[in-house]
């Protein structure tokens, strides 16, 4: 059985309208595949956004559902060929898992990313020194010139938030989170000066739920919230476990996800105040570096 790749985020935006639009046209997935030459699991991958619509397709299945509006044909064609762009994580395809390269695909796009993190300083907050110590202690068998790849990954994943239009980037990071040592104190002074460093809300915030809070709604572990602009995209959220990744869309476990962040920013110090509280903790490990 011939194998089909992971949704991109752009494949399923597309795929979501495609679906709307046969269902409110009253189309049956069989009277579209059969529109294109295709059967009705092809349309069913073509929606869930695990295979690919030709430029042609997208012309006959619009025709098909009776959409005039030019804009929206205009829009869904584009993301019909941006879908079939590669990232610029291609050209390290060899090195990362594929759940990993659906993560900066989701990463990539996203207008609003929510990240809270009760273990390690998150990837696109981390320093080159931070990272590669997280990469070792991974306990994978890695040569040295694939840690080196694994870190210019991490560059650039972090170049999305230097860009001209960025993402706006909330990170709610557990205190446990800064008094963890990686890497030895000198290592932890210069991430927690990136921390200082980078904190500027409202575009790029990050605040310290503090051990006092004690039990709190992220105990379970650490998430990601993928927002995106307008009707057609559709939230993610992102829990990584040991082997991989898992990848929430349905509305209800988003909803969940989103009130559990909203908890867990309530229950956090405010920016400035989670600044002093990192300064702080950066002055103990400077004192012994």
């Amino acid at each position: 059985m011939p194998s089909h790749p992971r949704p991109t985020v752009r494949r399923r935006r597309l795929g979501a309208e495609l679906k709307r639009l046969r269902e409110k046209a009253g189309v049956s997935m069989e009277d579209a595949a059969e529109r294109i030459g295709g059967d009705k699991p092809k349309i069913s991958r073509q929606e869930n956004g695990r295979q690919g619509v030709s430029k042609l397709e997208i012309e006959a299945l619009l025709e098909l559902y009776r959409v005039s509006d030019d804009r929206l044909r205009t829009a869904l064609t584009t993301l019909a060929r941006e879908g079939r762009r590669k990232g610029w994580w291609a050209q390290y395809s060899d090195i990362l898992p594929a759940g990993f390269q659906e993560r900066l695909s989701i990463e990539s796009d996203a207008a609003r990313i929510l990240t809270f993190q009760s273990m390690l300083v998150p990837g696109l907050l981390q320093t080159a020194e931070y990272a590669t110590e997280v990469i070792r202690a991974a306990g994978k068998s890695q040569t040295e010139e694939q840690i080196k790849s694994y870190i210019e990954v991490r560059a650039s994943r972090q170049e999305i938030l230097a860009r001209p239009n960025p993402p706006q980037y909330v990170c709610l990071l557990d205190e446990a989170v800064l008094r963890r040592e990686v890497g030895g104190p000198a290592v932890m002074v210069r991430q927690l000066d990136k921390i200082l460093e980078v904190n500027n809300p409202p575009r790029l915030t990050i605040q310290v739920v503090p051990l006092s809070q004690g039990w709190h709604a992220g105990a379970d572990g650490a998430f990601n919230i993928y927002c995106y602009p307008d009707p057609m995209d559709l939230d993610v959220v992102n829990l990584d476990y040991l082997d991989g990744a898992l990848y929430l869309e349905e509305d209800l476990p988003v909803e969940r996800y989103q009130l559990a962040f909203d908890e867990l920013r309530a229950a956090a110090l405010a920016s400035r105040h989670s600044m002093k509280l990192v300064s702080s903790v950066r002055q103990g490990f400077a004192d012994r570096a």
